[in-house]
């Protein structure tokens, strides 16, 4: 006698069908009982972090409550017959293992691999399942293995195209950036703000000072104009700075590690502006100076 299936109440126990055992079905629409051992993950799957603890709350609700949402699955592209392919739930399939479970409620769908990409996309865009690094990642395969253009993309996902071309431009970060965005340190208006800055050391420093001040999105972009120089469009100066003024200026730079302008006019008189971009880098500044 079959084991009852935990979680589901009479009435829907008897809706869902037991997979035949030894064959693979092919019919697409309604719900059935799959076993565990016949799926298998989507390799298209964008999401690429799960958190073990939600997994395994999330395994002790199925315990309790039964898979209340359908996993979607496919059979499997030639050359891999005899097992399905996932295309929406891995998450409630990696809890169902948790769970010990052998069969999980799906339904069947056809599907190739860009709609193996394109549902598993939706369905975490849709649930807010993904960081932006991941959202980024999967954009990225849709234009290049599916030769999408960024309109197309937002129109599968129902983004604006001007949304898909700023999450992919995140992928242009450096390494130490992305890590930031992906352990949730920083968020993607934070990260938008870094792709301001012209270089992967500028954006690293930037970074350090968004996680040691805890700055908010806001006062990033403050920090990153800044950093920038407050660039605008000046009228071209008369009596440009002398070769000689010019290394000075460098040389000043140099020994405080921070930027520095130097003006002189011909009567001997003039400035030295030296700029900080932190309370820690005026404090450090200050002691130099007055040790001095």
């Amino acid at each position: 006698m079959a084991a009852k299936r935990p979680g589901l109440g009479k009435g829907l126990d008897a809706l869902i069908p037991t997979h035949p055992e030894g064959q693979i079905l092919s019919e697409f629409g309604g719900v059935l009982e799959v076993p565990l051992a016949l799926i298998d993950t989507n390799p298209h799957q964008p999401r690429r972090g799960f958190d073990e603890e939600k997994l395994k709350e999330l395994a002790a609700s199925i315990t309790e409550h039964g898979i209340i949402q359908p996993l979607v699955l496919t059979v499997q592209e030639e050359g891999q017959e005899g097992k399905y392919a996932l295309i929406a739930g891995e998450r409630r399939l990696r809890a169902a293992h948790l769970a010990g479970l052998k069969t999980v409620p799906a339904v069947l769908r056809e599907a190739d691999s860009q709609d193996h990409l394109l549902l598993a996309l939706i369905e975490n865009v849709q649930r807010a399942d993904l960081n932006p690094l991941e959202t980024a990642t999967a954009y990225q395969s849709l234009a290049v293995e599916f030769d999408l253009s960024h309109e197309e993309i937002g129109k599968r996902v129902g983004k604006s195209r001007a949304a898909v071309t700023n999450t992919l431009r995140l992928l242009d970060l450096p390494d130490v950036v992305q890590q930031a965005v992906r352990k949730n340190q920083i968020s993607m208006g934070h990260a938008r703000a870094l792709l301001a800055l012209p270089t992967i050391k500028a954006q690293s420093a930037a970074l350090q000072s968004i996680l040691t001040q805890e700055l908010s999105v806001r006062q990033t972009e403050e920090l990153v104009t800044r950093l920038k120089g407050n660039k605008k469009s000046k009228p071209a100066k008369k009596n440009p700075k002398s070769p000689e003024l010019k290394s000075l200026e460098d040389d000043l730079q140099s020994a405080l590690g921070t930027k520095v302008r130097l003006t002189r006019s011909n009567k001997g008189t003039g400035t030295i502006t030296v700029h900080y971009y932190s309370d820690e880098e005026f404090d450090a500044l200050m002691e130099r100076f007055l040790k001095g």
